[in-house]
């Protein structure tokens, strides 16, 4: 079982961490991907880092194309990418992918296939974690934000995925200082420095439980008060966008999920099988972003989530 990280050579904050961590020891030229010469690969210990001239959504399915080409069988992808904001604020941020609110025939803007939902990469909560530790290290802190997104865009994949990102311009997506500490987080991260790789999940574990994100806006405010603490997982994280709700008839005395038209529903159950499929063996909570709410929306929502036999958690029972 292998390990893909994944950079284009489009993106300077995707090429630059890469080559960050190429300078690292260990790593040896790998297989050649035939047929796609614009795709190259480095091997170190059970890690291969790919590099493609791409751009970084629209390579789906590496997982299958590298397990073709060489027989390993992928654990997990990472992939590496700049991060775009209003804002301009500079960032390093960690998330899920997929666009499960979508619907067959809509065109995703940034990859992926409707209705789809990555399965959330486990490392997500612990390398948050880690990266923010790193950062202040390095002294990124506090002029990096250093946060979470919302589930978003592609590429496909089968695997256990995660993004990392430095935003939120072309200054900051240059910054040498920035790309070594994201080398650094993969580098400790999957223990390439002969430490103990970290966010390895084991459903026996006794900190097993399991935060799926519901609601608030793309950064998640209120799910990373949570995620910060230690022992947290995290599994999708859906803001409210991606939660699409027709507002019922308000001469209507009561509505419930069956009445309240829009994909919300399917987005949920998408990103609620992915995250227990990602989390063999964990308990996974619902956290609701309740100030984002109108309150027939909270009502549909948690009357759902109580047909799909989820709890719905408060702050203290995910410690």
């Amino acid at each position: 079982m292998v390990t893909l990280v994944v950079a284009t050579t489009t993106d300077p904050a995707s090429i630059n961490p890469a080559k960050a961590l190429l300078g690292m020891p260990g790593w040896n030229p790998g297989p050649s991907f035939q047929e796609e010469e614009h795709i190259k690969s480095f091997t170190n210990e059970g890690v291969r880092l790919l590099q493609h001239d791409n751009f970084i959504v629209n390579e789906d399915n590496l997982d299958l194309r590298w397990e073709q080409l060489t027989g390993e069988s992928v654990h997990e992808i990472i992939f590496l990418s700049k991060h775009t904001a209003v804002s301009n604020r500079p960032a390093l941020t960690v998330h899920p992918i997929g666009v499960p609110h979508l619907k067959e025939g809509d065109v995703p803007p940034q990859g992926g296939k409707p209705g789809w939902a990555a399965l959330p990469n486990p490392r997500i909560g612990p390398w948050l974690r880690l990266l923010k530790n790193i950062a202040a290290s390095h002294n990124l802190v506090p002029e990096f934000e250093i946060t979470l997104e919302g589930t978003h865009h592609g590429p496909f994949t089968n695997k256990p995925t995660m993004f990392i990102e430095i935003g939120s311009t072309e200054e900051y997506w240059k910054r040498q200082d920035a790309a070594q500490v994201i080398a650094l987080l993969i580098w400790e991260g999957l223990g390439l420095g002969r430490g103990a790789a970290v966010g390895n999940w084991s459903g026996e574990n006794d900190k097993n439980k399991v935060l799926l994100g519901i609601g608030g806006g793309h950064y998640a405010p209120r799910h990373m008060d949570i995620v910060l603490k230690d022992g947290v997982w995290v599994g999708h994280l859906l803001s409210g966008y991606s939660l699409p709700m027709e507002d019922p008839n308000l001469s209507k005395v009561e509505t419930n999920s069956k009445e309240i038209g829009g994909t919300w529903k399917e987005s949920i159950k998408a990103s609620l099988e992915a995250t227990k499929l990602a989390f063999p063996g964990g308990e996974i909570l619902a956290h609701l972003d309740h100030k984002s709410f109108k309150s027939w929306q909270k009502n549909a929502i948690t009357g759902f989530l109580g047909e799909q036999n989820v709890k719905i958690g408060k702050p203290n029972d995910f410690y």
